[in-house]
């Protein structure tokens, strides 16, 4: 069980990798879109996650609060990226504001640890 586990928190990072790879290569550039590269890696990030809270339940007692404020942020990032998929371009707000979202969830992941006594 905790290859798997291992296993699916890399793929879960890579998905978030990828995301954050395809809002940085647009930083400079203009219109931003949502591409591929972030419709894939939130996809990924989003499954395997799942998927990893599944194991962490059969390893243990995960930590349920941080476990659900990451799947809101990243069903708000997967909404939000599935919703402007097929626009040619989106509002630089948005583009922000992903990124930010992005970001924030990564930033939960390292610096939301257990509470140790």
């Amino acid at each position: 069980m905790e290859t798997l586990r291992l296993v699916l928190l890399f793929v879960h990072i890579l998905g978030f990798a990828a995301l954050l790879g395809g809002l940085l290569v647009q930083l400079r550039t203009e219109p931003k879109v949502v591409n591929s590269l972030m419709r894939d890696g939130i996809g990924t990030a989003f499954v395997a996650g799942l998927l990893l809270v599944g194991v962490l339940e059969s390893l243990g007692s995960p930590d349920h609060a941080k476990i659900g404020v990451k799947f809101a942020i990243g069903l708000v990032i997967l909404v939000l990226v599935m919703a402007n998929m097929r626009k040619p371009s989106i509002p630089k707000g948005l583009y922000l504001g992903l990124l930010a979202l992005t970001l924030v969830n990564i930033a939960v992941a390292v610096f939301w640890s257990p509470v140790h006594a």
